[in-house]
């Protein structure tokens, strides 16, 4: 199991035109303006100004999750982090936010409503997390 990254973007909410962009970068695993316009733009009921592209990977870079390249004619944009670890970070947050309601009664009724496939799943974590404790521990 990988540890949450050690970069984490400043803000970790996206509008969808920020997602989307962000999701073409990691396909593609850096990208031009250009490259990411053209993407948009191969949708023929779509139309979006290449300066707002400009504009959104700016805002992408200023929010933590691209850094851009500008030693080329055409600058480059890559991502930070990966997809995955992206999706490791917002599960941390949003169990985190779960976690701050501090009440155990919330939490109780919450594993209380769970499937019998949702148990097998906490279960084969908290599996996971005693190995990795173990681990840790042996290394020591």
């Amino acid at each position: 199991m990988s540890p949450l990254p050690n970069h984490r973007p400043q803000q970790m909410s996206l509008g969808p035109l920020e997602t989307e962009i962000l999701n073409i970068v990691w396909d593609l695993g850096c990208a031009t303006v250009k490259q990411v316009h053209d993407l948009i733009l191969a949708d023929p009921d779509r139309e979006l100004a290449y300066t707002s592209v400009t504009t959104v990977l700016r805002r992408l870079t200023q929010k933590g999750w691209l850094v851009c390249d500008e030693s080329e004619r055409a600058f480059v944009w890559r991502p930070l982090i990966s997809r995955q670890e992206a999706q490791m970070l917002k599960a941390h947050q949003q169990l985190n936010q779960f976690l701050a309601v501090g009440n155990p009664d919330v939490v109780a009724a919450f594993a209380d409503s769970l499937d019998s496939a949702s148990i097998e799943q906490i279960e084969a974590i908290a599996e996971k997390l005693k190995a990795i404790r173990k681990a840790r521990e042996e290394e020591k």
